[in-house]
């Protein structure tokens, strides 16, 4: 049976127990009286845990169109291994096509050096994948499976829709962004104009009963996103985890909730921010096992994500606002997005 991203389970009942506000879009899409106090509430969020549960954004993406992303792809990774291993991902420039298991560990490692540490540590990741990026980039095109049959050519229309629907939430989160910061509000429109994003279908395989060893192993390692912002849709299986605020430690559980996106923001903003918004670091863990899960194991795990980016034709600079003056200075030099983006990518496989 394919996942469904509509059936999640019910949330904590104490506001304690999740600091992670939900924050709706629709005065983003319709620019009502309410857009100030909207995108103040994103800012905060931002500065503070890093992440915000985002509502009301049906009129642009709505369930429908989710649920058939979930069964697309619980479908297309079910294909033989074959097929998606002759889809597979080539370089950190282009950034498409079909991950396998433990050929990505995602990280704080800067370098190869730093990562390959880190898989001696905790192991592979256990998670495969799929990248999509946009298309018409000469010399970097998507590797669909619609060569392979009609199922694959239903898979390319989903995603390519949907990939453009998520394009749209992100340039309206920008534009938030840019009036809680102060600045006017197509401050970023010329950054995501073009749309170099990735969105990436994640499928996380059934473990058997002592399969994550004690806790050592996760299905994605404690990581950063590395661009502006993350686009996170969930299944109601759980296990995204945030850490918690500098100088609390531990870890916070980002429980699935039905009607949402989970947003988070990336190394770019944060940087572009001078710090201003955090980049949280998360993780993927296994919720305990539950019932007849102590003798079957634990179950699978779908999610999608799309991860948004600065055009990578963008030079990322310290805002104006953020450094001036008393404020200390820019803490950061000035990058091009694409290659940072390809940096980091590299260091992780």
């Amino acid at each position: 049976m394919a996942p469904t991203a509509t059936s999640p389970p019910a949330m904590p009942s104490s506001a304690s127990e999740l600091p992670i506000p939900l924050i709706s879009l629709e005065p983003l899409i319709t620019s009502s009286s309410t857009t100030v106090e909207t995108s103040q509430a994103l800012l905060s969020a931002f500065r503070t845990s890093g992440f915000l549960y985002l509502t009301d954004f049906s009129s642009l993406i709505p369930p429908s169109l989710v649920d058939s992303v979930f069964i697309q792809s619980a479908k297309f990774f079910a294909r033989p291994q074959s097929q998606k291993d002759d889809l597979a991902w080539t370089t950190a420039r282009s950034n498409r096509g079909y991950v396998c298991m433990g050929r990505e560990k995602v990280s704080q490692g800067a370098n190869k050096e730093e990562v390959a540490k880190d898989r001696e540590g905790g192991g592979e990741d256990l998670k495969e994948s799929f990248e999509i990026g946009r298309e018409g980039e000469e010399g970097h095109e998507n590797r669909w499976p619609d060569r392979i049959d009609k199922e694959g050519a239903e898979f390319r229309l989903t995603m390519a829709g949907f990939f453009e629907k998520c394009k749209e939430v992100h340039a309206l989160l920008m534009r938030g962004i840019a009036l809680g910061m102060g600045l006017h509000g197509g401050f970023f429109d010329e950054f995501v104009r073009t749309g170099d994003n990735t969105l990436r279908l994640l499928h996380y395989p059934a473990v058997p009963p002592g399969g994550f060893e004690g806790g050592k192993r996760v299905r994605a390692g404690a990581h950063s996103d590395y661009g502006s912002v993350t686009l996170l849709f969930q299944d109601d299986r759980g296990g995204l985890q945030v850490e918690r605020p500098e100088g609390k430690g531990g870890w916070l559980d980002v429980e699935p909730r039905k009607g949402t996106i989970v947003v988070n923001a990336g190394d770019l903003l944060a940087r572009w921010s001078n710090d201003v918004i955090r980049s949280t670091k998360h993780r993927v863990v296994e919720p305990p096992l539950k019932g007849n899960e102590q003798e079957e194991g634990y179950p699978p795990r779908y999610s999608v994500a799309y991860f948004c980016n600065p055009d990578f034709d963008g030079w990322i600079e310290a805002l104006p606002g953020t450094w001036e003056g008393e404020k200390g200075g820019k803490k950061y030099e000035g990058v091009n997005s694409g290659e940072y983006l390809v940096q980091r990518l590299s260091a992780t496989y």
